[in-house]
């Protein structure tokens, strides 16, 4: 079992769009930015104790910075790392009970 400084340092926050929410909602499927380095058995383990919940699958997705431009000048978004974490039947997150 990891330490809660690190527990708290796995999962960055719920990642939110049309495409996550729908897969929430229909496959129980939810999405989190995490630490770069982060782990599924971390990832597993974070998700369990802070929402209580029994995790079915975790995947980890890296996902890399789009280039946009500003006027002539050319910049990169940062890369970041997305888990999906599947539930149990008939679970689901309520992040309105953490404390951040």
């Amino acid at each position: 079992m990891m330490n809660d400084k690190r527990l708290h340092e796995v999962l960055i926050r719920p990642h939110v769009s049309e495409k996550t929410a729908m897969s929430a909602e229909l496959q129980g499927r939810h999405a989190f930015r995490v630490a770069k380095n982060a782990t599924k058995i971390e990832v597993r383990q974070a998700v369990q104790k802070l929402f209580d919940v029994d995790v079915k699958s975790v995947q980890i997705v890296n996902v890399r910075g789009k280039t946009k431009r500003f006027g002539q000048v050319e910049g990169k978004r940062s890369d970041w790392r997305k888990a999906i974490v599947r539930l149990a039947e008939g679970q689901d997150l309520d992040f309105m009970g953490i404390e951040g």
